[in-house]
């Protein structure tokens, strides 16, 4: 295929994948998506390999082709959406619930829509289905195997009842799973209008050859970097059963143009709930290499072909049931890609300057989502926090944003207050948390809430005891903190709230790039 050809379905592949992502913030009925936008779309072949993506969630993205492949092995039909959470057959943790849909032309299956969303609650012990303090995937909300929501364009009203029942927010789960299936069939006639413009050779074609020049420019970048291996050490704070530190142990192995990432060493899966499915692992590995990519390598399943990662079944990042895994999703994922990319900066820091190699990486940002989930009677609350992300040679670091394996925004004061029975006392950046250096780090946010009734608090949070590095001689960002009126909390905990009680959370900053005296020598001028 010539390359302006190439460029132009490439992009109409892409248009596809977020147009459908719009249709489901627009439509959804929760504020967790369409305030948030804690959602996902992508556009799959008939062999279930990613070909395109909207610029969503990292952590639903890599792991979405799990959730095809799951549906695609059960004799899915043109007319169909299924629908699936269970995180040990194509999903990520519960409270994320995909639907996918067969897409057909000429008769046959030649794609896969599929969106996934982020449901504020699915059922289980505490509301918003977060639990700090579950010890088994049961308690954690509704297992939902891939099944059909809709069979042969007939909604299975019985399904639809069965998933809504187990909600404590019912309304607002079959607003959410109706904009996501309008989302998927969104997706067929946009797909359907290509093959009528383009032909089905081509459009065929093209999902082949998007898939190949992804993994061209992925394999000549990796080609770049110096052969080896290099490893990295992380850690999470707790499971929620326990305090200690939790290690997770990484081994980066560069040989030509392939990387190989070996988890060999990492803990054992714990009481607790921050263990992670393997599909989740996957996330994370493919995050850290698309960081290494310049910005013009299409994300799908071919940009992540080199990418081989290792695991040991049963151990943290490759969980098995019926471990307890939701705060593995949110967590844990973003301790694995830190570690990861702590070990591909030796490799990028030894390469040779040469153009197309890939820039420094930056200094750790907050390495945590900060996931906040306050509920009572008939309500539920869930938002992730924003923080510092870490500097760069190229500047500093941009303060209170969603870093790593998240990408979602913040739920507007307006909103929380016209929805929730809650107040925002205080919502401000911390300038304290930034990382100092040469080019300082972002700074993470203070958010306190009061809740004007009694509800339950769950927080899923790290980088409350180890600070996140700076790099080149950058100093670390300032680590978070939990609070319920004043008293400090663990990083994971549940608990009561009274009415009037005021919920604070500090959100850790980035790490600082360069040694600022030693760069910058007196009287030169230097960044403020």
């Amino acid at each position: 295929m010539d390359p302006v050809t190439l460029s132009v379905l490439a992009s109409a592949l892409a248009g596809i994948a977020e147009e459908t992502g719009t249709l489901l913030v627009r439509s959804a009925y929760s504020s967790n998506i369409k305030e948030r936008r804690d959602c996902s779309a992508a556009l799959f072949d008939a062999a279930g390999r990613m070909v395109a993506q909207a610029a969503h969630v990292p952590v639903h993205l890599g792991a979405m082709y799990e959730s095809v492949r799951a549906v695609s092995e059960r004799g899915a039909a043109p007319g169909d959406v299924w629908v699936l959470n269970d995180p040990f057959a194509g999903g990520n943790h519960l409270p994320d619930i995909t639907l996918v849909s067969p897409l057909a032309a000429e008769g046959e299956i030649i794609a896969y829509a599929a969106t996934r969303a982020h449901h504020s609650d699915v059922g289980g012990m505490r509301p918003g289905s977060m639990p700090a303090d579950s010890r088994e995937i049961y308690a954690e909300g509704l297992i939902i195997p891939p099944v059909r929501l809709v069979a042969d364009g007939v909604w299975q009203a019985d399904i639809l009842e069965l998933i809504c029942a187990n909600s404590r927010t019912p309304e607002l789960r079959r607003g959410d799973l109706r904009a996501q299936a309008a989302a998927n069939r969104l997706a067929g006639i946009r797909l359907a209008g290509l093959v009528e413009r383009r032909g089905l050779s081509v459009v065929l074609a093209a999902f082949a050859e998007v898939l190949a020049y992804g993994e061209r420019r992925s394999r000549a970048v990796i080609a770049s970097l110096p052969a080896g291996r290099y490893t990295a050490v992380g850690e999470v704070e707790g499971d929620g059963a326990g305090d200690d530190d939790i290690p997770i142990r990484v081994t980066v192995t560069i040989e030509g143009d392939a990387l190989t990432v070996d988890f060999a060493g990492t803990a054992a899966a714990v009481p607790g709930n921050v263990n992670c499915p393997r599909a989740v692992t996957r996330s994370a590995c493919c995050f850290a290499l698309r960081v290494l990519l310049p910005d013009d390598v299409p994300a799908n399943d071919g940009t992540y072909a080199p990418l081989t990662v290792l695991t040991e079944p049963g151990s943290l990042v490759d969980a098995r049931r019926p471990s307890a895994v939701v705060a593995g999703n949110v967590e844990t994922s973003q301790r694995i890609a830190d570690t990861v990319l702590t070990a591909l900066a030796q490799a990028v820091a030894a390469q040779p300057a040469t153009a197309g190699s890939p820039a420094g990486l930056p200094a750790q940002g907050q390495g945590t989502m900060n996931n906040v989930v306050i509920g009572g009677r008939g309500w539920t609350y869930y938002e992730t926090l924003g923080g510092g992300q870490g500097a760069s040679s190229r500047g500093p670091g941009p303060s209170g944003v969603h870093v790593g394996m998240t990408n979602t925004l913040n739920t507007p004061i307006e909103a929380l207050e016209l929805e929730y029975p809650m107040r925002v006392e205080r919502y401000e950046l911390d300038p304290a948390t930034s990382g100092p250096g040469l080019h300082p780090g972002g700074a993470g946010l203070v958010r306190s809430i009061r809740v004007l009734e009694p509800a339950t608090l769950s927080l899923l949070t790290d980088r409350r005891r180890h600070a996140p590095p700076g790099a080149a001689g950058g100093g670390p960002g300032g680590m978070g903190r939990n609070e319920v009126d004043g008293v400090a909390l663990a990083p994971k905990t549940s608990l009561e709230l009274a009415a009037g009680a005021v919920v604070t959370i500090r959100t850790p900053g980035g790490g600082g790039w360069g040694n600022r005296e030693a760069l910058c020598p007196p009287g030169a001028t230097a960044p403020r």
